[in-house]
């Protein structure tokens, strides 16, 4: 069983003679005995079997091996702090992980801005984020297995607070057929193949519209399928505006009253009073999303 050969504590007395130059004024800043800072250094230098420091006059002066121990020797010190800091931070309450699960279609810009505030703030709390389709996100807040979910639905029973409206447009391939139609109705749209994003064999309730689907289970691969000319498909428009904008997709022209829109749930699955940590991701999440300032959300 490996057993060290130092001390957090040597180290720290090791730093402090290098800082203040030498073993009188370390002593002073640290309240001990100078003979004891000496017997520390020396132990260390002994115990590696490296010569750290070299004394001359009243000053202390590193050797090119004690230059890299320094070096490494800090970031342990600074290691050690922060380990023990995280103690007292979970101590108090706060969360060492949080994790959040995303509707697969839902765009989530403001979600990544408020993501990025929090990792300024997170205190060593560490984020899992997952994504799923409608039906994952439904199981997910059943079992309570998540600290928040994004879904384009409310659930009954638990905690929820709307986000914001998205607006899903039809479109394809500029080589597609449909993209050479002047205005495009349900009835163009219907014999078209669809690629619809979901999980399992079926589309999701509401959102049947197409007699020839294809059920992709990745915005990702959606978007490589419709690309290469494959079928069309309806995706939020933020999602696709950039793609549209580079010739890459084409809206298709279908007329307003066949528009498709979602809105953006965040869900609380959990019975229990968020931590401060959910708390202060819960407030970036507001603000990013234009909301009031406050905690509260709907049952």
């Amino acid at each position: 069983m490996y057993r060290p050969k130092s001390t957090v504590e040597q180290w720290r007395i090791f730093q402090a003679v290098v800082d203040q130059g030498g073993y009188a004024q370390a002593a002073e800043v640290l309240n001990k005995s100078q003979s004891s800072l000496n017997h520390a250094v020396a132990k260390l230098q002994q115990g590696l079997g490296v010569p750290l420091l070299e004394v001359r006059g009243r000053k202390a002066y590193l050797t090119p091996e004690g230059e890299v121990f320094l070096r490494r020797s800090r970031k342990l010190t600074q290691d050690i702090k922060e380990l023990e800091s995280l103690a007292d931070i979970l101590a108090s309450g706060w969360e060492p992980v949080l994790r959040l699960v995303v509707e697969a279609s839902l765009p989530r810009q403001p979600f990544y801005q408020a993501l990025a505030d929090f990792s300024k703030r997170s205190r060593g709390c560490r984020i899992h984020l997952l994504e799923a389709q409608p039906a994952g996100c439904k199981a997910v807040v059943a079992k309570q297995a998540a600290d928040m979910v994004f879904a384009s639905r409310a659930f009954s029973g638990v905690t929820s607070l709307a986000l914001t409206t998205t607006v899903y447009v039809p479109v394809c391939a500029p080589s597609h057929p449909l993209a050479t139609l002047d205005e495009v109705g349900t009835h163009e749209l219907e014999a078209e193949l669809e690629l619809v994003l979901a999980e399992g064999n079926e589309p999701e309730a509401g959102w049947e519209g197409t007699t020839q689907p294809w059920i992709i289970n990745h915005l990702h691969d959606t978007l490589s399928l419709l690309r290469r000319g494959v079928g069309f498909a309806w995706l939020p428009h933020e999602v696709v505006a950039p793609l549209i904008e580079a010739d890459s997709l084409t809206r298709l022209p279908v007329a307003s009253q066949i528009l498709r829109k979602r809105f953006t749930h965040l869900i609380l699955p959990r019975t229990t009073p968020l931590g401060p940590a959910a708390s202060l991701l819960l407030t970036l999440i507001r603000h990013h999303y234009g909301l009031p300032d406050d905690n509260r959300a709907d049952a």
